[in-house]
């Protein structure tokens, strides 16, 4: 068995190839904000659009706890299943509402109720808020999906600090009742080491969004901020999405190799010249990724 990237990347891809270095080459990669003042200003200049028909904005309460979501239905359709969503952000960045759009597009593409979940934002509210929110709407769903949307099929998915918060909830839940309700997930481009004490940790240990999401925690090694360290036995499938130029590479071919070698269904694929992020942008790159998550997703439905 040979294992290199260039095995891990779907030849059909190369047509997109040339298109994603000219992108690259004209467009600066992204950073993140650096400190307080810069997430003020960063949160000031995201204004996002608006999805047609609207999200309907919720409380739902599950294990005691609260947490606010945003359902979108398919139109015209009896659902198929829910897709639970959790945004990406750096923990400290975004919102549900920033998904409408996409969450949209694919609650009509595959027939499906899609749920995104509005968990609190560090620095104001630090590890674990994020976590037990998204576990909260997670908990709702196993609980009210059928008899609210008539669908008992759910999946989760998220990018980026999403990605990392969906792999948390699906520990969460697989601690809590042994079993995962859930029959698959998306995780884009997460991050799974938050302690900085593996080698590709390291390359993002100095990135605010960690200090001001778990600065407060003297392990950052734990499994529900670093999933990377967790007993990953148990998971449903997944989708793991990630470009060949993330950052984050590294960090994701580490977290597949430990699921599959704790016996999980790892289905990993590799955007080759595609940096953090890239599945939100308008390159043939993105929408064959974009293409790929809803086939996959509607295996699972």
């Amino acid at each position: 068995m040979r294992l290199g990237l260039a095995e891990l990347i779907d030849p059909a891809l190369a047509v997109h190839v040339a298109e994603c270095r000219e992108f690259n080459a004209r467009t600066p990669p992204g950073r993140g904000p650096n400190g307080p003042e810069e997430l003020r200003e960063a949160r000031a200049r995201q204004v996002p659009a608006a999805a047609d028909p609207a999200a309907v904005e919720e409380v739902v309460e599950a294990g005691g706890r609260r947490a606010t979501v945003r359902v979108l239905r398919p139109d015209g359709v009896a659902p198929r299943g829910v897709h639970l969503d959790i945004h990406g952000g750096g923990f400290y960045l975004g919102s549900a509402v920033g998904g409408d759009v996409r969450n949209r597009q694919l609650a009509d593409a595959l027939g499906v109720v899609v749920v995104s979940v509005d968990y609190r934002l560090a620095p104001e509210h630090p590890w674990p808020a994020a976590p037990d929110d998204c576990e909260t709407a997670a908990l709702w769903l196993v609980e009210q999906a059928e008899a609210r949307f008539g669908a008992r099929r759910l999946t989760i998915g998220g990018f980026s600090a999403g990605a990392t918060l969906a792999t948390t909830t699906l520990l969460r839940l697989r601690d809590r009742d042994r079993v995962t309700p859930f029959v698959g997930a998306v995780l884009q481009f997460g991050t799974y080491d938050l302690s900085g004490l593996t080698p590709a940790g390291r390359l993002i240990a100095d990135e605010y969004f960690i200090q001001a999401y778990a600065g407060h925690v003297t392990d950052r090694a734990a499994p529900d901020i670093s999933p990377i360290y967790g007993d990953l036995r148990g998971l449903p499938p997944l989708l793991m999405v990630v470009g060949g130029l993330d950052v984050l590479l590294e960090d994701n071919l580490a977290l597949a190799a430990r699921v599959s070698a704790a016996g999980g269904d790892v289905d990993l694929r590799i955007y080759p010249e595609s940096r953090h992020g890239f599945t939100s942008r308008s390159t043939g790159m993105a929408k064959a990724a974009r293409s790929d998550i809803e086939g996959w997703l509607a295996e699972r439905f």
